[in-house]
């Protein structure tokens, strides 16, 4: 979805706009699943990058500026923990029970007008 917002900033407000987000590259290079005895499955994830363009547009009371952008996301690391109960009631379900985050660096290419 887009993202559309304002925030307020010295003397104004900035209203922006954040249209037509793609993930254009994922990168695993790292992934492992592996069981956890009587809970569930453990996810964890290494060194990853993603790759997002974009188009965007900015406002204020001053001036306005469009145009296009990428983000780059990369050394992320993920572990999420899923719980799989065992019992024979019904479909196997499954939910997250934790998961911990973080990424590294971000890299953001704004083109525009100005």
């Amino acid at each position: 979805p887009d993202l559309t917002g304002h925030e307020k900033f010295g003397l104004g407000n900035v209203k922006y706009n954040i249209s037509r987000i793609h993930v254009t590259a994922v990168e695993l290079p790292s992934a492992s699943i592996s069981l956890l005895p009587g809970s569930g499955i453990k996810l964890v994830i290494g060194n990853a990058s993603l790759t997002i363009d974009m188009n965007w547009n900015i406002r204020t009371w001053m001036f306005k500026d469009s145009g296009r952008g990428t983000v780059h996301i990369s050394k992320v690391f993920v572990i999420a923990i899923f719980s799989t109960p065992l019992d024979n009631t019904g479909p196997t379900s499954i939910s997250l029970t934790s998961c911990r985050t973080t990424s590294g660096d971000i890299d953001i290419k704004l083109n525009g007008k100005s």
